[in-house]
């Protein structure tokens, strides 16, 4: 009988926290300084994931491993791949450039080193133990060969940040649970005590609180990469010019999606999601993860080997 494979968390780390005002990645949120990150890993080892490949920047690599690697050390499998404003074919680098290619461009970092089921998630934005184990149950249950995706699914409204514009993935969901549509809306904003988003020619539009969105965490198997390379190299081709120009992963899953190459089951959790892209969400976060250790449902100290599996 074939052993089953677990499947592997990709982070997506490699963001410079412009609009945080730092590397909110590797920022502590608790006293005991835990980042977001280490909830999104300590709840994904309790889920069934087996392997970690973070995506980071070579500018902080050090700091970054010297946080990660002592507390997944004989726990699971540990990689590191980089995002940087080069890996692109040489033709298309523009050194006028500074922001890196999206979380699509990411993606692609990790081709070589991922040959199993696989979710990504962002490094900033918290879970919950319920949508890993929603997640790690899909993806185990799939086979690898095959263009069956999924999605974490939450309301907007529950995704907003007071604090200013954000970025979501606007899904459309059919009545069997499947997407059929999901669009990347880089500003959504709260104005007035309404949601409202730009459009194309950035001129505000409403959009409903109760839209179903995607905060980038998705579940694939490698077949996705294949069609995300070739899609990019077409991406490079149209904007090479340009200085923000970015490749995002809703944009691939949509291009497969609407060539029918993909389904793609939208999963619910009731676990409770937030995150940080403004300094100020930062006492929202700490509040919140206050709340989940005092209620028992973390431990106080994450990482001591008695408190963990």
């Amino acid at each position: 009988m074939q052993k089953k494979t677990k499947p592997t968390l990709v982070v997506l780390a490699a963001g410079m926290g412009s609009r945080y005002g730092g590397l909110k990645q590797i920022d502590s949120f608790t006293p005991q300084g835990d980042t977001i990150i280490d909830f999104s890993i300590y709840d994904a080892l309790q889920a069934g994931f087996g392997k970690f490949v973070f995506i980071i920047r070579k500018s902080f690599e050090r700091e970054f491993k010297e946080i990660f690697n002592p507390k997944l050390q004989g726990k699971a499998e540990v990689v590191y791949v980089y995002q940087e404003l080069e890996n692109v074919p040489k033709k298309y680098i523009n050194p006028d450039r500074v922001k890196p290619w999206g979380t699509g461009h990411a993606l692609l970092m990790v081709k070589d080193v991922v040959d199993e089921n696989f979710a990504i998630i962002n490094a900033d934005d918290f879970y919950g133990r319920e949508a890993f184990m929603a997640m790690a149950q899909a993806l185990g249950t799939t086979d690898k060969e095959s263009y069956n995706f999924f999605t974490m699914s939450y309301l907007l409204k529950n995704t907003i940040s007071d604090y200013g514009f954000v970025s979501r993935g606007e899904c459309q969901v059919d009545g069997d649970g499947y997407l059929t549509d999901i669009k990347e809306r880089t500003h959504i904003e709260k104005i007035d005590g309404r949601l409202m988003r730009k459009d194309e020619n950035e001129h505000f539009v409403p959009i409903d609180e109760n839209t179903v969105v995607s905060m980038n965490f998705f579940g694939f198997t490698p077949k996705c990469f294949a069609f995300a390379e070739n899609l990019f190299l077409k991406f490079l081709e149209e904007n090479q010019e340009s200085l923000k120009a970015e490749f995002y992963i809703p944009y691939i899953v949509n291009e497969m999606l609407q060539l029918d190459l993909v389904t793609v089951k939208v999963l619910k959790s009731n676990a409770k999601w937030f995150g940080v892209t403004y300094k100020e969400d930062k006492e929202i976060v700490q509040r919140s993860i206050y709340e989940l250790k005092r209620e028992h449902i973390y431990p106080t100290e994450l990482w001591k080997m008695s408190e963990t599996r």
